[in-house]
């Protein structure tokens, strides 16, 4: 199948030529036709997939006929609106938006929290077709009036599952809202999970549903391996792992962002550059970061699963799993950033003591167990006994003694996790 078999105009195939893409991923080839006849679309598709150019396409040539080059604002009505959970997400979505759409005159811009509002008021007021958008950045907006969807024509929820995670429910239901109910309703997520279909069934008419890969299914080009490790000796082994083998680009995954800060420092005192991001980061910061990371310049790049959801690497070769995490299907959305558009990939798991139920319930989501390798000097000392992860955090309570710190002391409660918001 060729892009041209879809029905695709000219200059969205001119664009595609431009980007050296022949032959559409399996999302693309049954969304865009779905799209361009004007029907809501349900779609389960892992980061990697080519979801992105699946909507961004036939919603470009669905606005086609509204391009105008006149400067009046009030010829470039807001027509789409792509909401995202994520500021670095919204970013590569209006990228991909401009790279498509070069050939066909229809404005589009980006707005998120963490940076000043200015700019992205006099953008919205000088008039765009097409806007990609963080929940609650655009709330404000809303608030502000800088807003008018009277004219708008399809809205896309793209990583919906991430945006329910991040607990951005309430801000999606307000928003949809003020839409208009005459719509085209794109949805797309990873899994499809029961609040999932919940939300789809509130907010799409009749949708079709595409599926490209079997769910919870972890990328086939990706070698998997666990390295056992005692927990304090983690950060000199991943050290090793990267300086030994000569590893360049190398994504690395944490539970938390103070983790996150601290693992990066580590790195940089063992001469391996490095940078951290995550919610806690200025969006300068993190834009600096990723950019540094694609380059080369930075040979890691430490990340949260929230921050890290939406960076758009192509080829990245290696993914660490520093740290577990608590939910097996992050275990899929990590190591799915590598073995990527038919290149080879290798996902790292460094698992100590503590960590083993996690990896329990990872294997049998994937149902199969993933090879263990020790490297030669850091084998793990079997009478280290296990601390109980509770929120993302090690118990203070070693198994059978009093709270971990100093003689005496209290432990101090781990601190509860924020169900919701907008800080990643």
């Amino acid at each position: 199948m060729s892009f041209e078999s879809l029905g695709l105009m000219p200059e969205l195939l001119r664009a595609v030529r431009e980007q050296g893409y022949e032959t559409p991923t399996p999302i693309q080839a049954q969304a865009i036709p779905i799209v361009l006849e004007g029907r809501d679309l349900m779609g389960r598709a892992q980061t990697g997939t080519g979801k992105t150019a699946g909507f961004t396409l036939p919603m470009l040539q669905r606005l086609a006929h509204h391009a105008s080059t006149s400067t009046s604002p009030a010829r470039h009505p807001i027509r789409a609106l792509i909401l995202t959970p994520t500021r670095e997400l919204a970013m590569q979505v209006e990228e991909s938006v401009r790279t498509y759409g070069r050939h066909i005159p229809l404005r589009s811009t980006t707005i998120f929290g963490g940076v000043n509002i200015n700019p992205q008021t006099k953008a919205l007021r000088a008039g765009v077709e097409i806007l990609v958008a963080t929940p609650g950045r655009l709330l404000d907006h809303q608030q502000q009036g800088n807003l008018n969807f009277s004219q708008l024509e399809v809205v896309v929820l793209d990583e919906a599952d991430r945006m329910l995670d991040m607990g951005f429910i309430r801000d999606i239901r307000k928003i949809i809202g003020l839409l208009p109910a005459q719509r085209q309703t794109l949805l797309f997520s990873a899994t499809f999970t029961d609040e999932i279909k919940q939300l789809a069934s509130a907010f799409l008419k009749n949708p079709a549903l595409v599926e490209v890969t079997p769910r919870n299914s972890a990328a086939e080009l990706v070698h998997q391996v666990v390295h056992p490790v005692d927990r304090e000796r983690k950060r000199a082994l991943l050290a090793h792992l990267i300086q030994s083998r000569g590893l360049e680009q190398v994504l690395v995954f944490t539970r938390t962002k103070h983790g996150a800060n601290r693992l990066s420092e580590q790195l940089d005192k063992d001469g391996i550059s490095s940078m951290a991001i995550h919610g806690n980061k200025s969006q300068p910061q993190r834009i600096k970061a990723l950019a540094d990371f694609k380059k080369g310049a930075v040979r890691v790049l430490v990340a949260t699963d929230i921050a890290a959801r939406g960076l758009d690497i192509d080829q990245l070769p290696h993914v660490v799993n520093y740290e577990l995490p608590q939910v097996p299907e992050d275990y899929i959305h990590r190591i799915g950033r590598t073995g990527r558009a038919g290149s080879e990939g290798e996902a790292l798991s460094l698992v100590c003591v503590d960590e083993q139920r996690l990896l329990k319930d990872i294997e049998k989501l994937l149902r199969k167990d993933l090879p263990k390798q020790v490297v030669t000097g850091y084998a793990p000392d079997p009478s280290i006994p296990a601390e109980p992860i509770e929120n993302g955090r090690r118990s203070s309570r070693p198994a059978g003694g009093r709270p971990a710190g100093r003689p005496g002391g209290r432990a101090s409660a781990p601190r509860p996790r924020r169900s919701g918001g907008r800080a990643e």
